[in-house]
């Protein structure tokens, strides 16, 4: 992800995520940190026909990782976008040398969890009220080792 890139992903941003969106401010810091030697950040966009279709960002601190965001398309739901998508922040963990990846996860966004799941994450505990200003509670997922998730996967592209 680039700075040109922030408009059109706050538009999917602002439909898929309507009551917690991020602002173009959080993106501006995030990417911020996404480049060069002292890089902690990896964000990653995808695209349908020169559209943006999914995005994803990682912030790494010492061996742990997290993952800031994962978005696709509705259109793109169930075609396997979001696992490229979790898998290249995976990478980007692995590279970071980070042990561990942590994310936050809205308890009622089945989805995504299961994809979590798939991919060796697991439920460590809750954060109550997490996504304001719905008052949703976030469930938090941890996965050891990333880069056992992501060994002899291909991206393609």
């Amino acid at each position: 992800m680039r700075w040109w890139d922030i408009e059109p992903v706050l538009e999917l941003e602002k439909d898929l995520f309507p009551e917690d969106a991020w602002s173009r401010g959080m993106f501006w810091s995030d990417l911020a940190h996404a480049r060069g030697p002292e890089a902690t950040r990896r964000y990653v966009v995808a695209q349908d026909g020169g559209a943006i279709v999914g995005y994803g960002g990682l912030a790494a601190a010492g061996d742990a990782g997290d993952v800031q965001t994962i978005a696709v398309a509705r259109e793109h739901w169930g075609t396997g976008l979001g696992a490229l998508i979790l898998t290249e922040l995976l990478r980007a963990a692995t590279a970071f040398e980070c042990a561990e990846v942590l994310l936050e996860c809205r308890v009622d966004n089945i989805r995504a969890q299961k994809l979590y799941e798939r991919f060796g994450f697991e439920a460590i505990g809750f954060r109550r009220g997490y996504y304001q200003p719905g008052n949703v509670d976030a469930l938090v997922m941890r996965l050891n080792d990333p880069s056992t998730s992501v060994q002899g996967t291909e991206i393609n592209g």
